[in-house]
């Protein structure tokens, strides 16, 4: 996995990255602007107006909320991410956190309309993504939702068939979403699928 100086080296090409897997269509990130756009919608038609995102990367989804007038906080564990992001939204909030190690004390008071981390908790262990969800919910106000989006798969089958579709393009330090086995933990979990290989999941 790499780890936050690996990110900063990657923050300038991130978005470039992305586009160029997300136009061919290729695993990982076939479906990602529409993952995106469909949590900005789900948002928008939720009248969301304090938002928390986590692994927030260079700001495309938040800096389209922040633009709308929707309050911003975030965290990233790369530095450069969040210079790049903070250059986008200047009255964000904006933490440089590793989420795997739980919520920053910053944001104990504080609770959000919606949550959202977008091609971030694939690297977390399955264990550690059901301890962070319900962490995370803690920070929701009543009627508030999660939302995940990501390399996700509904069954492990599915998940197996890309990793064969994929190749050696494959990265087996990550550890994605399969929504069969998420919902044991979060039985009202929805899971909408975007591409053969994203998906969003709601909390």
């Amino acid at each position: 996995m790499l780890d936050s100086s690996g990110f900063d080296l990657w923050a300038n090409g991130y978005d470039q990255s992305v586009r160029l897997s997300e136009e061919a269509k290729e695993y990982p990130f076939a479906g990602y602007k529409d993952v995106l756009n469909r949590i900005y919608n789900r948002i928008r038609k939720g009248n969301g107006k304090k938002i928390l995102d986590i692994g927030f990367g260079t700001g495309i989804l938040a800096k389209k909320l922040y633009d709308d007038g929707v309050k911003i906080y975030g965290m990233d564990f790369s530095p450069e991410m969040l210079r790049l992001a903070g250059a986008k939204m200047p009255n964000a909030v904006l933490l440089c956190h590793d989420f795997s190690k739980g919520f920053p004390s910053e944001l104990e008071d504080e609770k959000f309309d919606f949550i959202i981390c977008t091609y971030a908790i694939h690297h977390l262990t399955e264990e550690e993504k059901t301890g962070f969800l319900q962490e995370t919910k803690k920070y929701l106000v009543p009627g508030g939702e999660i939302l995940v989006g990501d390399v996700a798969f509904e069954t492990r089958r599915e998940l197996d068939e890309c990793r064969q579709r994929a190749g050696e393009e494959w990265d087996d330090e990550e550890c994605y979403l399969i929504a069969e086995e998420l919902a044991k933990a979060f039985p009202d979990m929805e899971f909408e699928r975007v591409s053969y290989c994203s998906g969003i999941c709601r909390f």
